[in-house]
């Protein structure tokens, strides 16, 4: 999910159902020990009820059993009539653990438990309460569970051992089908409608931030840096946002200002250029003046070349650096540059090859930029190899690209150093130069990522410490 909004619409759903399922949970437990509790205090009163009905029938008349007529002892006519009203599984045994009375529910099953119940409890004490006995019992094989009661009937007479009172575990059971069913319904009911919402809410709390996207794409360039987002009334964290971008684009403004007024040194250093070689021109003047007039002036051209790139750079992140492309064969425009580099490898006493292709490799290029982008990697190519060395230009085509490289002998770029060679102002370790050349400006390369990148190519670096470095353009051709 790339949106912000889906993602916090799938974490609001997720908590939402992970919450209902969790309360679903808690509530099926809660209402099953609920029921349970409900079902021990339903036993225990029909216990109870059957105690009290056979203790006031024993006190009106006595003798409460009979002989049935296989001459099994069972209760009186009247008083299971009486007892064959209290619902669930309920058995009378006499002391020596013989069935009086089942119910209809426990008559209806005929298990073997109800000839031997368990064990009635101790007899009653003189004084305290009555003896109870619950647990539960599964009745076999395919019978239900019951959870039960058994009690004494003190005050029945002797003829009266325990009162088994039980009822289905089934009547308190959540079926697992319940539980689902209900968080099916929960999730229809509630989640559906609620991913619905959160993610309306996502929106609505996110729209200010699509605001400032906007608005930021719309100040893409130097020229409208003038402009500033939109600061809400409250001050939460999308304010604060607000007012980091503005601050942002305040210094952005003003380092582009100052930018576009470097233009006014190049007139001041023209006059000082233009003073100092007429002085050299003298023929009285002093050697050692001399040598000073003649480093100002490379003090000068190189300032003046400085200027050249950062006002080239600013035009760009301007956009206002155009491109005059036409159609040209590119071997000329590495011919042209490859002469200026061989004046400058002879100087340097370094050996260079330039290879060019046959056929005419045309491309729509702005001529002087990818001419500039060529010299660039070539005198940068002279200047790290040391006295000896080779630098080699070649010229091709690949995948309907043309594609020139730049290589040199030099000692190479650390590996550590490659990520930042198109970097503004960065400039390789001076071991890498010859002790004769002056440090550059760190600019040249990152113009030459422009060029590239302004025409659709691309440009890399290969290089390995002792094995030199090799420069790749790629323009597109057509």
């Amino acid at each position: 999910m790339e949106s912000i909004r889906g993602r916090l619409t799938i974490w609001y759903a997720t908590a939402l159902i992970l919450s209902i399922a969790v309360f679903a949970v808690v509530l099926y437990f809660a209402r099953r020990s609920a029921t349970y509790q409900d079902l021990d205090r339903r036993i225990q009163s029909e216990a109870d009820l059957t105690a009290g009905i056979l203790a006031e029938s024993y006190h009106a008349r006595g003798v409460l059993v009979e002989q049935d007529t296989a001459g099994r002892p069972v209760l009186t006519q009247d008083v299971a009539a009486v007892l064959e009203v209290v619902p669930d599984f309920l058995l009378v045994t006499s002391r020596d653990g013989r069935l009086l009375f089942a119910s209809p529910d426990a008559r209806a099953l005929t298990f073997a438990e109800f000839e031997q119940p368990p064990p009635p409890p101790p007899p009653t004490p003189p004084i305290g309460p009555v003896p109870r006995l619950t647990g539960r019992v599964r009745i076999e094989p395919n019978g239900p569970t019951l959870h039960y009661i058994v009690r004494a009937v003190p005050d029945a007479g002797e003829q009266f051992g325990a009162i088994f009172a039980g009822a289905n575990t089934r009547s308190a059971e959540l079926r697992l089908e319940q539980l689902i069913t209900t968080i099916l319904i929960a999730f229809v009911v509630g989640v559906v409608p609620a991913v619905f919402v959160g993610r309306w809410i996502a929106g609505r709390a996110l729209e200010p931030v699509d605001q400032m996207i906007t608005e930021v794409r719309e100040i893409s360039d130097g020229r409208t840096l003038h402009r500033r987002l939109a600061v809400p009334m409250v001050r939460d964290e999308l304010g604060r946002l607000a007012d980091t971008l503005n601050q942002m684009m305040a210094r952005l403004e003003r380092s582009f200002a100052a930018l576009r007024r470097s233009h006014e040194l190049k007139t001041p250093l023209t006059v000082v250029r233009a003073g100092v070689e007429r002085a050299i021109t003298r023929p009285d003047m002093p050697p050692e003046t001399l040598a000073t007039l003649e480093e100002t002036l490379q003090e000068v051209n190189r300032m003046t070349e400085l200027l050249d790139s950062l006002l080239t750079l600013a035009r760009a992140d301007e956009g206002r650096a155009e491109l005059h492309r036409e159609p040209v064969d590119l071997r000329q425009i590495i011919e042209e540059a490859g002469e200026t580099g061989e004046l400058l490898a002879e100087h340097a006493g370094v050996g260079i090859d330039i290879r060019l292709p046959s056929e005419p490799v045309v491309v729509s290029v702005d001529r002087s930029r990818v001419r500039q982008l060529a010299l660039n990697l070539i005198e940068n190519a002279v200047k790290y190899t040391p006295r000896g060395g080779q630098v080699s230009v070649e010229l091709g085509g690949n995948d309907g690209r043309a594609v020139f490289t730049v290589a040199d002998t030099g000692i190479g770029i650390a590996p550590g150093d490659l990520p930042h060679v198109f970097d503004r102002f960065w400039r390789a370790d001076s071991a890498r130069t010859r002790t004769s050349e002056r440090a550059g400006t760190g600019l040249g390369l990152a113009i030459c990522k422009w060029i590239a990148e302004a025409h659709g190519g691309t440009i890399d670096v290969q290089s390995r410490p002792g094995r030199g470095t090799t420069f790749t353009v790629g323009l597109p051709r057509g």
